[in-house]
């Protein structure tokens, strides 16, 4: 290093002669004024700009926040590589940080990681679903999970192989960035959109380019909280949609409305979180289809400058329009694009055919003449070996491309007239099949406690084991949806099932704890659309199976002509459904 100049040394003791003499003048005050100018004097000082997060100091932060304001959960990749080679668990903040990989470490319920993809508008290859079975066979527990968004988790990978399993999902074209944590999950479009005959709209491109824009742009990442996109193409089988933050509905004008000509455009709804009991709301807003990605990255934009980052409780987009209302969030995200919004009544809209339950199993034609196959997968999970045989299906008979479901199962599409048949009969050699009682077919369930650390139940295996005792015992004409979900968290949506389960801990009369679930009953969405509303509380699972059976006989014995069971459980009130089913037990006694 050179020594300091003359020049330098003499502004340096000046410098310091002026703090000295500040000190023995007993003046503790030293600051800059608007000139960037040294002062003793408050009066002409400016207070130096905190460092906030979007207008929120850096104290107020809730932990996550933190985290994520210490370093971005994106560039943790050299601690993935780092566990790896140590092959050790991760600890601290990268616990989160790693989820921006879609790496969750699941402890205590399981000494290992989850992975889960991104699945953009749920279609995948066979190449695709064949590599994601050999990532499972290879270094996790031997299955695939389809998820209640459409997509693919992979479960009990060891940190050494954490690296392998990202290079392996960008070699089959794929990604888990994003995928956990306070990003936008997966973005989900109509499983059948492209041949399904009912839809207005094939909405797979805007599925794929919304997926694409957010991968490409980085400021996109770490919301105050997760969100969910999902397009649907009006076609028959139901997306949820309007359990998302965004969604959009395609909808046919059949004249002129304020100068939009007759044509297929979107409804926006906005705010879904059923976990909270709440639907999407119409926004009032009608899109053309190029409109749509803009606008959703507008109001992502909107929530990233203005949702909480103190609160995680309240740190939704949901909460950003309950302060503000529907009107300013979309005067603020039409600050953010090229166009204005168009306001136009619902009423002035065609809206599709109610969606067909449990329409995502059997055999159905396309609009090109072709058929598609909905293969039932029990709660969604499918053994690697079975993944195998459901791609050579669906190459040897299809195009080689398979989609998935928020139903948690698979559609094979694309199969002519002349090879159904086989198809069909390849399917049941499988030991899956393409048909289903009214029971299994709507059957949903989380992970459950023995993978997920806030699960109070085994809601895949009590599923199961639930629909095997009902399904010798009863017969339904009309299928019901029983959803399981372990939390309150509702993974698996259990407001919106016929009959929801909530699992909970029970503690019986001699002190011990056993698992149970909280039951809703009449839940709905799309045109059926209901919250579910609780009748029981703390039910051991033992004592479920029989009473769900007792429910379902006093729904064929009260209901009025066809009447689906949520709306036989809607038109009670609790205490009047409660007392007919106690009649009812009563009789069989």
């Amino acid at each position: 290093m050179q020594p300091f100049t003359a020049e330098q040394t003499g502004y340096l003791s000046g410098f310091m002669e002026g703090l000295k003499q500040i000190q023995a003048e007993g003046l503790p005050f030293l600051g800059q004024n608007a000139n960037g100018q040294f002062t003793h004097d408050p009066t002409l000082a400016v207070a130096p700009e905190e460092e906030a997060i979007y207008g929120c100091a850096i104290d107020d932060l809730c932990k996550e926040e933190r985290i994520k304001y210490e370093k971005n959960g994106l560039d943790c990749y050299d601690e993935i590589a780092k566990c790896a080679a140590e092959n050790k668990f991760v600890e601290g903040g990268d616990l989160f940080r790693f989820k921006f990989h879609g790496l969750f470490y699941v402890t205590p319920a399981q000494e290992s990681y989850m992975l889960r993809c991104r699945i953009p508008g749920c279609i995948l290859t066979s190449a695709q679903l064949r590599g994601l079975a050999e990532l499972s066979r290879d270094w996790g527990c031997g299955n695939c999970d389809v998820t209640t968004r459409g997509n693919i988790q992979v479960r009990q990978l060891m940190p050494e192989n954490l690296p392998n399993v990202l290079t392996k999902l960008y070699d089959l074209g794929l990604t888990s960035r994003g995928s956990g944590a306070d990003n936008v999950r997966n973005v989900t479009a109509t499983p059948t959109t492209g041949f399904d005959k009912d839809e207005l709209l094939d909405v797979m491109p805007l599925a794929k380019g919304m997926h694409h824009y957010i991968m490409n742009n980085r400021d996109l990442y770490g919301l105050p909280r997760k969100f969910n996109i999902s397009f649907d193409s009006g076609g028959a089988i139901s997306v949820c949609a309007d359990t998302n933050d965004i969604a959009f509905y395609a909808v046919r004008l059949t004249e002129e409305v304020d100068g939009m000509v007759p044509g297929v455009y979107f409804r926006m709804q906005l705010c879904g979180i059923t976990g909270h009991k709440q639907f999407a709301t119409d926004s009032g807003v009608l899109l053309t289809p190029e409109e749509t990605i803009p606008v959703a990255a507008a109001i992502l934009r909107v929530f990233i400058e203005n949702g909480d980052r103190t609160n995680r409780k309240k740190a939704r987009l949901k909460y950003v329009v309950d302060k503000w209302g529907i009107p300013k969030l979309l005067e603020e995200a039409e600050k953010k694009l090229t166009f204005p919004f168009r306001h136009i009544p619902l009423e002035s809209c065609e809206v599709p055919q109610p969606k067909v339950k449990h329409g995502h199993y059997g055999t159905h034609k396309q609009s090109n003449g072709e058929n598609y196959l909905g293969v039932v997968t029990p709660v969604g999970r499918i053994p690697v070996d079975q993944v195998d045989q459901l791609c050579d299906i669906a190459d040897e008979f299809g195009s080689g491309e398979i989609r998935l479901t928020v139903w948690q199962n698979v559609i094979i599409p694309n199969i002519p007239d002349d090879k159904l048949i086989a198809a069909q009969a390849a399917i049941r050699a499988t030991g899956l099949d393409y048909e289903s009682s009214n029971i299994s077919g709507g059957l949903i369930a989380c992970t459950g406690n023995l993978g997920c650390k806030f699960a109070a139940a085994n809601t895949k295996g009590h599923a199961i084991e639930l629909a095997a005792y009902l399904e010798p015992k009863l017969s339904l004409d009309q299928p019901v949806n029983i959803h399981l979900t372990g939390c309150n968290h509702s993974c698996a949506q259990h407001y919106i099932g016929d009959i929801g389960m909530m699992g909970v801990t029970v503690k019986l009369p001699s002190g011990e704890k056993v698992e149970g679930y909280n039951i809703v009953l009449g839940g709905g969405c799309d045109d059926d659309q209901y919250v579910a509303k609780e009748v029981f509380k703390a039910i051991p699972f033992s004592e479920i199976p029989p009473l769900i059976e007792e429910l379902l006989n006093t729904y064929l014995s009260h209901r009025k002509g066809t009447e689906s069971f949520a709306h036989f459980t809607r038109r009670l009130e609790i205490e009047e459904l409660k007392s007919l089913l106690e009649t009812s037990t009563s009789k069989a006694a």
